[in-house]
């Protein structure tokens, strides 16, 4: 096999892999291991359908409340495809390309396992679709996150029997033209197919690693931009003295202390003598706040990495086992409360840097009012604030919980869901959130600091405020300073720190 191809199969899959997926473009490959279990578990579930008559949940039987509803051998081709077409009930904005293309390799992933009854063919169709950036149209609302993402992951599934829209060359059009494009003729499902295909937690899984990816470059970037505003600010140094984390050794304390040290170090402001004692907590509590964030996304992405290795729709067959098991592994509670957490975990970042900025502005340790030479005739970097603030409290609003709620559906058959796809999407928004308030607060210290010259910061910090410069100068008098916050949004995803 090609080592330009990220491999595809029951082995495990790291966070590492899943930035490829997300960033590098690469086409996808499903071993010939992970095809032959496949194709086994296919083989047995045709054996197993065609000695008798015994009924299995979604397999030869209707779903959800009309689980008792057999279905006859001749119509379990079509009670599949209806179910595709049936639950395809996806409203609200369009999900993200990327994370369209994410779904669709995490389907795979999960489908490699051998447990899931489809055919080799579906997979091939879907790794297909992977590799030709042909990506189905998904709505955001729909999934309620426990009997799988029903509603997102129909949509993902029609353009196998040539239903849906889909994406490709940068154009929407109706699959059924894509698959024309590349001779492809629409699938035959077979029994289970089309439940082992919406049964599953992708789309919850693609969102969160998704968010996670960005919350991992995020959380660099506050550590950054926290180093800057504490010499922008004049800071005591002595928060982070390694003595102090020594005794309450969490973490990501410790990590975060000795990187801010780190990005300190050589600065000839941190080594000036200082009128204050201690700062306020938005610089002095940095390690503490920052560390706590860090600690969180640990946790969470060991419990979306542990679910992007397993296999989430039901039933589950064991054909080494005899055994065909309903059970509900497509329960999102996990990922619920993990995603919950992050949003909270996330907010925090931007709520303390929020506070930083308005330090800054705010006259102090000879900082000139607003950052401005004229305050007054100038109103300086008086209204960034004001957003960053705005941006935070929407942050607040979102990270109420969505996994403590549930409703009752399919006629109280399945009557507890984990809201985790709401989980899921409102922690984005807040990801994307905590990008802006950063970004609004790189552009104030970097104000800041200019006020401290002809001392310099650190090495590490200049060389940042150089290439910085490059993008936004140094604000003399009044300008739009939404066109600086844009461009400071834009640094921090193409900088390499």
């Amino acid at each position: 096999m090609s080592q330009e191809h990220l491999l595809l199969d029951d082995g495990h899959t790291g966070f590492e892999t899943i930035k490829k997926l997300l960033f590098n473009n690469q086409p996808v490959e499903v071993t010939t291991d992970a095809y032959q279990k496949i194709a086994d578990c296919r083989s047995y579930l045709d054996s197993k359908l065609a000695s008798g008559n015994e009924a299995f949940y979604g397999i030869n039987t209707g779903f959800g409340y009309l689980q008792n509803v057999q279905i006859n051998n001749d119509q379990l081709e079509e009670l599949q495809s209806n179910l595709l077409k049936s639950h395809a009930c996806g409203m609200g904005e369009e999900v993200p390309q990327e994370i369209v293309k994410l779904m669709l390799a995490l389907k795979i992933k999960s489908l490699s396992y051998g447990h899931s009854g489809v055919q080799t063919a579906t997979v091939k169709r879907l790794a297909d679709m992977y590799n030709n950036d042909v990506l189905p149209v998904i709505y955001t609302q729909g999934s309620l996150g426990a009997s799988g993402d029903l509603a997102p992951l129909s949509h993902l599934s029609l353009p196998l029997i040539g239903m849906g829209e889909v994406y490709h060359g940068g154009r929407k059009m109706q699959a059924a033209e894509a698959f024309h494009e590349f001779g492809w003729q629409p699938l035959h499902l077979k029994s289970k197919e089309g439940l082992a295909l919406i049964n599953g937690t992708q789309f919850m899984t693609a969102y969160g690693m998704y968010n996670l990816v960005q919350s991992d470059r995020l959380l660099q970037w506050a550590d950054m931009i926290a180093a800057i505003s504490f010499d922008a600010f004049d800071c005591v140094a002595s928060p982070l003295h390694e003595k102090i984390h020594s005794i309450r050794p969490h973490k990501g304390q410790v990590d975060t202390a000795k990187r801010l040290s780190s990005l300190l170090e050589g600065s000839a402001i941190m080594a000036g003598k200082k009128a204050q004692v201690q700062d306020p907590y938005s610089f002095r509590c940095v390690p503490q706040v920052h560390g706590a964030s860090k600690d969180t996304f640990d946790h969470v992405l060991n419990v979306f990495i542990k679910e992007i290795n397993s296999v989430t729709d039901n039933p589950n067959i064991f054909p080494d086992e005899d055994l065909i098991v309903s059970g509900g592994n497509f329960h999102g509670q996990p990922l619920a409360l993990a995603l919950d957490f992050l949003c909270i975990a996330m907010s925090e970042l931007a709520s303390i840097s929020e506070r930083r900025t308005y330090q800054l502005i705010s006259g102090q340790h000879n900082l000139p009012l607003f950052l401005i030479k004229q305050p007054g005739l100038h109103s300086g970097f008086m209204i960034p604030q004001y957003t960053a603030a705005g941006i935070v409290s929407e942050n607040k609003q979102l990270c109420t919980p969505a996994s403590v709620d549930s409703i009752s559906s399919s006629n109280n058959q399945e009557d507890h869901v984990s809201m985790g796809a709401n989980a899921a999407t409102k922690c984005k928004r807040v990801v994307d959130n905590v990008e802006k308030v950063l970004a609004i607060e790189l552009l104030t210290a970097a104000q800041a600091l200019e006020f401290r010259r002809p001392l310099k910061s650190s090495p590490a910090i200049e060389k940042l405020m150089t290439a910085f410069r490059k993008e936004v100068s140094f604000n003399e008098a009044d300008r739009l300073l939404r066109d600086d916050m844009m461009k400071a949004v834009a640094f921090t995803r193409t900088y390499q720190l």
